[in-house]
């Protein structure tokens, strides 16, 4: 090959006089090597596990000895023998058990390992010394020594290596790696030494895990080595290695050897589970175990491909990682893993170049400019370009039509088109004076477009805030200029001359006098209240005004103290004392005294800190520093202190703990709080919170990336799409992709190869029902007449479309009745002319009458014109009639929504112009229409459910029962839900919010909800209300006649023009947002008494003059409102009449507010709530209930019967009085209303200045078998799991309190509140915690607590280790056994004892009591036993007959109990002697039988086991069937064939053979065996396979590809055929060497080189990071011209990048010398010190 790419076009003839040589040398040895006939096949594998030998063989065809071997051999069946396939020597030994050696029969048994003659099979007579050679050579494949993978072939010792290959020298590393580096492991090794007491009887000596090889531990001293093992499916087991020998501990091989002194323990593995060796104390000396093995690293770092280029053109790079992988599971895991192993080194990132083409031409912009105005809408600009970039990253501008591919982006866009901040103004202020003239203020903010309070309105538009107000009471000033209670106090005074701030006529902050100190020693706080007053001119009295009046920072408010050393012991320095000790000290002639000099530091830098002051001994004269013992102790001065650093500490970041990642692959999130907060004072080490812009420094980051490694493959199905068919049989598809969740977030879409997990099916059948019968109507046909009226007609099919989809034909009796209007219609043309006048067009038309219509009480029919809007009650009868001019009524057509009405058992429509539903239904709510011809007419129907709310129409029909369900809410109840639900100020745009909408029929239902909702209708007609909803609740029960006669003057319906309600609409859309409630119940109010007043009027006019109503009567201690008062006497008497109905009680509730006597009396009815002011003397509570018998009336207060005295009184109508209330009197008080038939509650809230205050039931409240709870506020709750927990917090005040709940201090969302309560659906142990209510308004706010336990009724845990492990930790090694709920059993020798266990879990813990035979254990008698373990575990002693029997342990908490009970048996095993085996040969001398031995228990055969410690009865096998055995075949093996191919014979030798009793066997007739068996054949043909050889066509062209300059490749075909020319397949020839199929030759196409170009510059100017690149391309050597990659791949293709100005940087400037440096910082690698020193600017800023 060499010489063929250095030939030259010159050398030509000595290069084919070379070709000629070599083929002539090579035919040589074809002839030498062809004298071998072809090899044969191979033989079978001598083995079939366990590793054999196979060989071929070939014969020599020439007339001389040929050179080389005729046979050749190679490894087969290498896979592991199963455990039951024993030895393959001990196979071949015992094989000669039935041949006499030396007259003798023996039980042979393999002789391995022997040096001289491995493969010589010696084998050894069992129980005898005898070792004999029983054949010169073992069978091929068995092993040459036991612990080797060398095998005997033809008797000689051939050498394998790990790779089964023979001859192969590859060895195992300790690893276990075939020619492996022992890289994949590591090597461990300790020694442990015990430190076991009598409380630690064992302990854990070294964890070796699964896949661990060659191990081994040596105990020295008095212990004892056991194992605990645990597989990978998660089984545990344990061994104890009582004895010396070889185990099988979870399919691995322990070998363990116990001495006097010292325990061996050898595992060659590789271990099949986790194995913990753990050690157990057995003497009072300690001891010490060594170990070592090798650990396998199952997680080892795995290089990945290049991330995508980081540019699409222009030059980019791309990046390599890393990535730990698990090597037992096949995945990658976290790198947590990896970094296990201190021997895994990570790999470093690779970074290479790409796509180095350069980029198209694009557009560049630059940054928007700053918005032209700051809201109200403006504009900004930028500058757009075309640029290029070239491969060095320079950017420069290009002509722009080089662009025009891409769209060009904008230059200008609008911004910040939201409004400008508006002042805006709020109520006035009451005036500052009660009589003459004085000030009002008010509170004008800058509100933006969100409604947030900012800045930027501008000051010359804001209105005023203050101005002038005058009462017409006249003032009567006293003499002096300012009154008295102007004058302000003498400390008043003297602070504000300390402040040096007076109140003046301009608002200003005016701070108070400082409190005291918060403490008594230390640092402390000092607080004042600051107020915004200004000092009215005209009266001299200060007012107060909102903080916003006053300009200017506001005064502290706080501020830090020091209030002394808190030690107690050392004074505070005083100056007096000193001047005096410093007397003292003038009038001792002494040289030396102590000085004060300064002070030292402050002991703290901010928060309150102390300094001391510095105390020297000095020399008098000079003032130099002296000894300190030449100054006299006891003068020194004493320690002075002084406060420092008194402002607080700034603030600073507090960082909490990061939460779980989000995702467990992919990529999480992590979150933790921050906050900025500062130290207060040191002395109580109290903590601020501060906003975030009070803290210096960047704020840590509140979240980050976690578990960034890419998830597994997995399927990610989309929604299903909707089915193709409502009925009839349809499908329904939906797409199931595999994807894959990337290590940035991002999914990555893969084959669906990639995902192993079995698809989810993608599509399915849907709406597999037969669909109901339809007509199918045609086209209607043209009208019958060419003017006026005519007729259109139509045909009709019944069809139905059935599950299959098929679309069929039905009987037409099986479709509903087609009315007769279905098929023909009336059609209306022009009016036709008449002869000689002109045509003049009549259209029909209908009447219409545009009214609102809402019915107050049961109707049983009501009659309506279309036109109007009808809100009605259930089961009322309606009849919509349709008057018409100009048009035949029988002609009339009605629908509903749209769709054509005919009649039914429900609907009537008749051919008079009228249609009747019988009994309303919410499906027959909806728009009907009436058509006359052209003209039509619409009528809207809506229902009123029975709580008084408009019921809105299902998509589906429901049931009656579903719209009237049989529990009623009270009127209240009703009201406050359809506030909520239906009311004017739901959260709705402003045109929904009142009415205004584009559906019609939906245009009054707010107004209308909110009538019904109106409180101020008379009591009358709200207790007919409950009297109809009473009804509904009893159906059986029948009418009262009398009260129907009471109702008799009250409206059934009340009647409104549309055109009144669209005008009150339309005023209430034009009111402001905030003054619209106070409207709206103005206008509802008043629409509700002139709808009433119009109704009376109405109604007197019908009734005659002995039907007039009663004249009022006056109730004593009662003010009722005027609308209602003419109603209750005639109500009142006609209840009176005769017997009434049973009924339940029913408490009236009134929704009118607190009705207020005079300044000191307030009457109230229940609902409501009463605020006790200073002046209140008196309160009335009315409770008023309905009900047959009649109800007794009984009061509470907070769940306490009320005792009545002689200031709390309960009237003869049952209402309650409260005299001169005082605050203890606060309260919620409960009515309750008693009859035999049932009962009824209501509350109402007596408050204290309008303080809030919560409904509370201190009760305890215990459930184990109710599904649901409810209770009070302030009460503890304990219930089983599983359960609904509603807590009510009923709360009242003026103004209305609000309502928070909190969870163990948190705040609770609105998901689990349901008007107003807390609901808890399906309580678990995660919802167990402390839950408070606090209600708050502008009074105060009140906080109760309701304490929820989950109780866990106990019950046997689904994992026992824990029990276990209780039974192991008492050190008994005693038989154990577990109780359950069925019964265990445990069988035990007599004298033994037992420990039982008692599983139970449960919250409280259970207390847990043991039983014997049904009595407690403690009296039994005789029982030895001890209870530990808190009662989890007995332990019975000395069993007997006496003290077996049933062991029962009970478990009981508050929740339940339970019991579980074991059986403990006292019995014995022992050995049986049962009848013979069957024998164990039928004839000859070897058969004989053995006695069979039983382990019995009780006459019952179990385990051998049992017995083993059980001495075993003598016996002795008895000879059997000792006779002559038939005569029978024998045959020897079969002889070499005659013939390799082609067909030959081979032979054996067939004799008739008698075996003797005395074991000898003789020759014998052959007629003797002919009679038992056929004669075996002794010839058979063999090797019919043809006589094959390898035949080749001539060479093709030579144009494969370039192997080199110049040369190519050229083929030919090679094909099997027989001897006489056949073709036969390729396989028939592959036992034959084949000949070349391809070669090189000569090729002009091959005339290639690899051309390069010249190196760009470097990317970095120093370092060792720097690299350069050039254009590398294959050319033509002729042409020179470029030609594809792959022709010139036989030479090595010059690199094209390389390092360049390997320099060191140390002396230069920190900057960038890489173009890729703002990338680096994108993908977070300046971290790495190779990107770190190439980026040093970009890093250094990141």
């Amino acid at each position: 090959m060499e010489c063929c790419r250095r030939a030259t076009p010159g050398t030509l003839l000595l290069f084919l006089a070379f070709l000629l040589l070599s083929s002539r040398t090579a035919r040589s040895e074809e002839d030498r090597e062809g004298l071998w006939d072809a090899w044969g096949p191979w033989s079978e594998c001598s083995r079939t596990c366990g590793g054999g030998a196979s060989y071929s063989l070939r014969r020599c065809l020439g007339s001389r000895s040929c050179e080389g071997r005729n046979i050749r051999y190679r490894t087969c069946s290498n896979v592991d023998c199963p455990p039951e396939a024993g030895d393959f020597r001990a196979q071949q030994c015992s094989a000669h058990n039935d041949v006499k050696h030396h007259g003798q029969f023996y039980e042979w048994l393999p002789v391995s390992n022997d040096p001289d003659n491995p493969c010589s099979l010696k084998c050894q007579a069992k129980g005898t010394a005898l070792v004999v050679e029983l054949a010169p050579k073992v069978l091929d494949g068995t092993r040459c020594y036991t612990e080797s993978l060398d095998m005997c072939i033809s008797g000689l010792c051939q050498i394998v290596g790990c790779d089964h290959q023979l001859g192969s020298t590859a060895k195992e590393d300790n690893c276990g790696v075939c020619n492996g580096d022992g890289s994949t492991c590591r090597l461990v090794r300790g020694q442990y030494k015990s430190q076991l007491s009598a409380t630690k009887l064992d302990d854990t000596v070294v964890a070796i895990p699964y896949g661990s090889r060659h191990v081994r531990l040596v105990l020295k001293g008095p212990d004892h080595l056991y194992l605990e093992t645990k597989t990978l499916q998660g089984g545990k087991g344990e061994s104890s290695l009582s004895s010396t020998g070889t185990f099988l501990v979870d399919n691995s091989s322990v070998d363990f050897q116990k001495y006097p002194d010292k325990e061996i323990l050898r595992m060659t593995g590789p271990l099949t589970a986790d194995f913990i060796v753990k050690i157990r104390n057995s003497g009072p000396a300690d001891s010490t175990v060594q170990f070592i093995f090798y650990q396998p690293i199952i997680h080892r770092w795995r290089e990945t491909d290049f991330f995508p280029c980081s540019a699409s053109c222009g030059g980019g790079y791309q990046l390599t990682s890393a990535e730990c992988y698990d090597l037992r599971s096949s995945r990658v895991v976290a790198d947590q893993y990896c970094h296990y192993y201190p021997e895994n080194v990570k790999p470093k990132p690779k970074l290479q170049e790409c796509n180095l083409d350069p980029c198209p031409a694009r557009w560049e912009a630059t940054p928007w400019t700053a918005c032209s105005s700051s809201c109200g809408g403006g504009i900004q600009s930028r500058a757009v370009s075309c640029v290029e970039e070239d491969i060095q990253g320079r950017v420069t501008s290009v002509e722009e039509w080089k662009c025009m591919y891409t769209p060009k982006m904008p230059i200008v866009q609008p911004c910040n088109i939201f409004d400008c901040p508006k002042w805006l103004a709020q109520e006035w202020s009451p005036c500052t004076v009660t009589c003459g003239q004085g000030l009002r203020y008010r509170v004008v903010l800058c509100m933006d477009h969100r409604g947030m309070h900012t800045g930027g309105c501008s000051p010359k538009t804001k209105p005023h805030v203050k101005e002038e107000c005058v009462i017409p009471t006249p003032c009567y000033k006293p003499r002096e200029k300012l009154p008295v209670e102007a004058k302000l106090p003498w400390y008043k005074q003297a602070q504000e001359l300390e402040e040096g701030a007076a109140v003046s006529e301009e608002p200003s902050f005016i701070p108070e006098a400082w409190s005291a100190c918060t403490v008594t020693c230390g640092v402390g706080i000092q607080v004042r209240i600051v107020r915004c007053q200004v000092l009215l001119s005209f009266s001299q009295s200060v007012a107060d005004l909102p903080v916003e009046e006053c300009e200017g920072p506001k005064p502290a408010s706080q501020r830090a103290c020091y209030a002394g050393p808190c030690n107690g012991e050392i004074p505070e320095f005083n100056t007096d004392g000193a001047d005096r000790l410093s007397g003292g000290l003038q009038e001792l002639d002494v040289l030396y005294d102590w000085a004060y000099e300064g002070f030292t530091k402050c002991s703290q830098s901010c928060g309150g800190g102390v300094q001391e002051a510095v105390v020297s001994c000095l020399n008098k004269e000079t003032r130099e520093h002296a000894d300190s013992s030449l100054c006299v102790t006891s003068r020194r001065p004493p320690q002075r202190l002084k406060p420092c650093n008194l402002d607080p500490c700034p603030g600073r970041w507090e960082t909490g703990q990061w939460s779980p990642c989000s995702f467990t692959c992919g990529v999480g999130l992590q979150t933790r709080d921050v906050f900025c907060s500062h130290l207060l004072s040191r002395e109580m080490n109290e903590m601020v919170m501060l906003a975030d812009e009070l803290c210096h420094g960047p704020k840590p980051s509140t979240v980050q990336v976690c578990n960034r490694f890419n998830c597994p493959p997995a399927w990610y199905p989309e929604q299903w799409q909707p089915c193709s068919r409502t009925c009839g049989g349809g499908v329904q598809k939906r797409e199931v992709l595999c994807k894959q969740r990337m290590a940035d977030g991002s999914f990555l879409e893969l084959p669906d190869t990639f995902c192993s997990a079995p698809k989810p099916a993608s599509q399915q059948d849907c709406k597999q029902e037969d669909c109901p019968r339809e007509w199918l109507l045609s086209n209607w046909t043209e009208c019958s007449t060419s003017c006026g009226e005519g007729t259109q007609t139509r045909s009709a099919v019944c069809r139905q479309v059935l599950k299959t989809g098929v679309s069929a034909v039905v009987n037409s009796t099986l479709c509903p009745p087609l009315p007769f209007s279905s098929s023909i219609r009336p059609c209306m043309l022009a009016a036709c002319a008449r002869p000689g006048q002109p045509s003049t067009k009549q259209s029909p038309q209908i009447t219409a009458a545009r009214k609102v219509y809402i019915q107050m009480r049961r109707q049983r029919k009501l009659h309506f014109v279309m036109g109007g809007i009808a809100y009605l009650l259930p089961k009322t009868a309606v009849v919509l009639r349709c008057h018409t001019r100009r048009f035949h009524k029988p002609l009339i057509t009605w629908e509903k929504d749209g769709q054509h009405l005919i009649s039914s058992a429900r609907v009537t429509v008749a051919h008079f112009g009228y249609l009747k539903i019988h009994r309303l239904r919410p499906s027959d709510a909806g728009t009907y229409t009436c058509s006359a011809g052209p003209a039509q007419e619409h009528f809207v129907i809506k229902l009123i459910g029975g709580n008084r709310k408009l019921v809105t129409q299902p998509l589906s029909p429901p049931s009656e029962e579903e719209v009237l369900p049989g529990r009623k809410t009270s009127p209240k109840e009703a009201l406050q839900s359809h506030k909520h639900q239906n009311g004017i100020f739901s959260n709705s745009s402003r045109v929904e919010k009142w009415g205004l909408t584009p559906d019609v029929g939906s245009r009054y239902d707010d107004i209308v909800s909110r009538l019904l909702e109106h409180g101020g209708w008379p009591k009358e007609l709200l207790a007919s209300w409950e009297l109809q909803d009473f009804t509904e609740r009893n159906a059986s029960s029948e009418e009262d006649p009398n009260a129907e006669q009471a109702l008799l003057h009250l409206p059934f319906t009340l009647v409104a023009e549309q055109k009144r309600l669209d005008n009150i609409l339309r005023n209430l859309s034009q009111q402001p947002e905030e003054l619209r409630d106070l409207y709206s119940k103005h206008l509802v109010a008043q629409l509700a008494q002139d709808l009433f007043r119009s109704h009376l009027e109405h109604q007197d006019m019908l009734l005659k003059p002995s039907e007039q109503r009663f004249p009022p009567v006056a109730a004593p201690h009662k003010h009722v409102s005027s609308f209602s008062t003419s109603l209750r006497t005639s109500s009142r008497e006609a209840n009176g009449g005769s017997r009434r109905p049973h009924r339940k009680p029913t408490i009236l509730r009134k929704i009118s507010a607190a009705q207020q006597l005079s300044a000191s009396e307030v009457v109230t009815h229940l609902g409501q709530t009463v605020v006790l002011a200073s002046g209140t003397l008196s309160v009335l509570l009315n409770c008023e209930a309905i009900g047959n018998p009649r109800p007794t009336i009984s009061w509470v207060r907070n769940g306490e019967e009320i005792q009545f005295s002689d200031r709390i009184l309960l009237q003869p109508d049952d209402s309650l009085q409260i005299l001169a209330p005082v605050e203890a009197d606060v309260g919620f008080y409960t009515c309750n209303a008693t009859n035999a038939l049932g009962y009824d509650s209501v509350s109402i809230a007596v408050t204290l200045a309008g303080k809030p205050l919560v409904k509370t039931s201190r009760t305890p409240v215990t459930n184990t078998e109710k599904p649901a709870v409810t209770v009070d506020i302030g009460s503890t709750v304990k219930t089983v799991p599983g359960v609904n927990v509603t807590i009510n917090c009923q709360v009242a005040g003026v103004p209305e309190a609000e309502v928070t709940w909190f969870r163990n201090n948190s705040s609770l969302g609105s998901s689990h509140l349901h008007e107003g309560s807390l609901l808890l659906t399906n309580v678990s142990s995660s919802d167990q915690g402390m839950y408070s209510c606090r209600a708050a308004n502008l009074h105060g706010e009140l906080t109760e607590n309701t304490q929820l336990l989950i109780l866990d009724p106990p019950q046997v845990p689904t994992q026992l280790g824990d029990i276990r492990a209780l039974l192991s930790a008492t050190g008994l090694n005693f038989p154990s056994v577990l109780t359950s709920p069925t019964g265990t059993q445990l069988v035990l020798d007599p004298g033994n004892s037992a420990l039982l266990g008692c599983p139970v879990t449960g919250h409280p813990t259970p207390n847990i009591t043991w039983f014997h035979g049904g009595q407690p254990i403690a009296t039994a008698p005789g029982l030895a036993h001890r209870i530990l373990a808190a009662g989890q575990i007995l332990q019975v002693a000395n069993l007997s007959a006496g003290s077996q029997g049933e062991f029962s342990c009970l478990a009981q908490n508050e929740a339940g109990l339970l019991t579980q009970k074991a059986s403990l048996v006292v019995q014995d095993y022992w050995w049986s002697v049962d009848r013979l085996a069957p024998c164990s040969a039928s004839c000859g001398n070897r058969g004989v039988q053995q006695p069979r031995l039983r382990c019995l228990l009780n006459s019952t055969e179990v385990g051998p086991e049992r017995c083993s410690g059980k001495a075993r009865p003598a016996v002795q096998p008895t000879a059997c069937n000792r006779r002559d055995c038939p005569s029978r075949w024998m045959v020897t093996s079969w002889s070499a064939c005659t013939r390799s191919c082609g067909g030959g014979i081979q032979t054996r030798r067939v004799t008739c053979q008698k075996l003797k009793a005395s074991g000898l066997s003789t020759p014998a007739s052959n007629d003797l065996c002919t009679q038992h068996a056929k004669r075996p054949v002794d010839t058979q043909a063999c090797n019919q396979q043809l006589c094959v050889e390898w035949a080749f066509s001539s060479w093709g062209q030579c144009s494969g590809p370039c192997m080199g300059p110049h040369m190519a490749v050229q083929h030919r075909q090679v094909f099997c055929q027989t001897r006489d020319g056949i073709t036969l397949p390729s396989e028939q020839c592959s036992a034959l060497p084949r000949p070349v199929s391809s070669q090189n030759c000569w090729s002009e196409a091959c005339s290639v080189h690899w051309r390069v170009s010249l190196w760009t510059l470097c990317t970095a100017t120093c370092g060792s990071y720097g690299f350069q690149s050039r254009r590398v391309e294959c050319v033509h050597a002729r042409t020179n011209k470029a030609v594809s990659d792959h022709l010139c791949s036989w030479g090595a293709r010059p690199a094209n990048w390389q390092r360049c100005n390997i320099t060191p940087c140390e002396n230069r400037e920190c900057r960038d010398t890489t173009r890729y440096c703002e990338k680096v910082k994108q993908l977070h690698l300046c971290q790495l010190s190779q990107f770190k020193l190439r980026c040093c600017g970009t890093c250094g800023k990141a």
